[in-house]
């Protein structure tokens, strides 16, 4: 089943040149299976804060962009850190921006939720919020394995790179396991957590 080409666009929560979670992000087509392929979405620190005049203005091109490329996947993967407790406000705000387009370019798309932090809980209550902002844009989000790699900075080398084995090997079963996800939400099928 994993032979059956899979297209994915990655979205990273940091803007941090240094960032752990745009490690794990790159790391992801190394040990994504067969037929998966990623490619990672622009980065949200090009988005405006989210103004309904801006909006009535049209919307920025990072936007639509960045919209056209998540409806022309078979799913998404977010990539985040967690900043006090929640979701990064630059994430947030792309999110706010990608949800007033229509057709909302996330309603019904597959989505891959990991988080990488210095912390030992490796940004679970940011994963926790997320999908609570997802539900309500009705998101198709993998509950199970959840991936959140805890003492990132003990994970990735200076020159910005996954190489914790362990790490490496759990990302690897998470994206097969959504890969089998994504083909079966693409069936219509009851998903199985």
């Amino acid at each position: 089943m994993s032979a059956i080409p899979v297209k994915l666009v990655v979205l990273v929560g940091s803007v941090r040149q240094g960032s752990y979670n745009a490690a794990v992000a790159r790391a992801l087509g190394q040990l994504a299976p067969p037929g998966m392929s990623l490619e990672i979405l622009p980065s949200v620190a090009g988005y405006p804060i989210y103004d309904a005049d801006l909006q009535a203005a049209g919307f920025p091109e990072v936007v639509t962009r960045t919209a056209d490329a998540i409806r022309a996947a078979d799913g998404l993967v977010i990539v985040t850190p967690e900043y006090n407790y929640s979701v990064p406000g630059g994430l947030k705000n792309a999110i706010d921006w990608l949800s007033r387009l229509s057709p909302q370019p996330l309603a019904a798309k597959p989505i891959l939720i990991q988080s990488a932090s210095m912390g030992v809980f490796g940004g679970a209550r940011a994963q926790y919020h997320l999908r609570q902002i997802l539900v309500f844009l009705n998101g198709q989000v993998m509950n199970t394995p959840e991936a959140m790699v805890g003492a990132a900075h003990t994970k990735v080398n200076a020159n910005g790179q996954l190489t914790d084995a362990l790490t490496r090997d759990f990302l690897a079963k998470q994206l097969r396991h959504f890969h089998t996800f994504v083909r079966r939400c693409a069936a219509g099928a009851t998903i199985p957590d």
